[in-house]
């Protein structure tokens, strides 16, 4: 987004998050999250992982996710005996589930008995303060620009849960091809933000 001129300031960083995060969280990201959140088994599981690997079209977004979610569920798995973390892994290994992140951060909140609206105001929060962390190495803002972003964007997260808990599976959804066009072209960037 930074390379295509859509964020350059505090300005255009608040309009990203307001315009292009915070509906992508409330149509996409926050559902999904619920989904696997109530999941009734390991399968349906699996098949919300696998509508999550559909959705993330740019392969850089889908290869992070999957390997964010994989840190993550090992991370779990080191202090936790959960039965329900070791299937998903299992899972992962079987090649049966890919460990998306999102699948991951329900999982987490599930087994920790983390109520619903807590897990999805935490994950709405975590992509907010991910991109104002980006923006922070990207672009000409301080530190006290991105709090006051996000701020901003946090002041969205109770309408984006709102509208996420309305959604049902089969609309599930958000196309942004200005989002989807920019994740693709990070793969022949000439620069990374991290090695990774």
């Amino acid at each position: 987004m930074v390379r295509l001129g859509v964020v350059r300031d505090e300005v255009t960083l608040r309009e990203f998050v307001e315009e292009q995060i915070a509906p992508a969280l409330a149509c996409l990201e926050l559902p999904y999250v619920r989904f696997a959140f109530w999941a009734k088994d390991l399968e349906e599981l699996c098949r919300i992982d696998a509508e999550i690997e559909a959705w993330k079209l740019a392969r850089e977004v889908r290869e992070a996710s999957k390997q964010i979610g994989g840190r993550r569920l090992r991370g779990l798995r080191t202090i936790s005996e959960e039965v329900l973390l070791a299937e998903f892994e299992d899972a992962i290994r079987q090649d049966r589930a890919l460990g998306h992140h999102l699948v991951v951060c329900a999982l987490q909140a599930r087994v920790e008995n983390v109520p619903l609206e807590a897990a999805l105001a935490a994950y709405a929060y975590q992509s907010i303060a991910a991109t104002c962390g980006a923006a922070l190495k990207l672009i000409r803002v301080g530190q006290d620009a991105c709090q006051r972003v996000l701020r901003a964007g946090a002041l969205q997260i109770p309408e984006a849960i709102a509208k996420s808990l309305e959604v049902m599976r089969e609309d599930a959804g958000c196309f942004n091809p200005l989002l989807e066009i920019g994740s693709m072209r990070h793969e022949f960037a000439e620069e990374r933000l991290f090695i990774s």
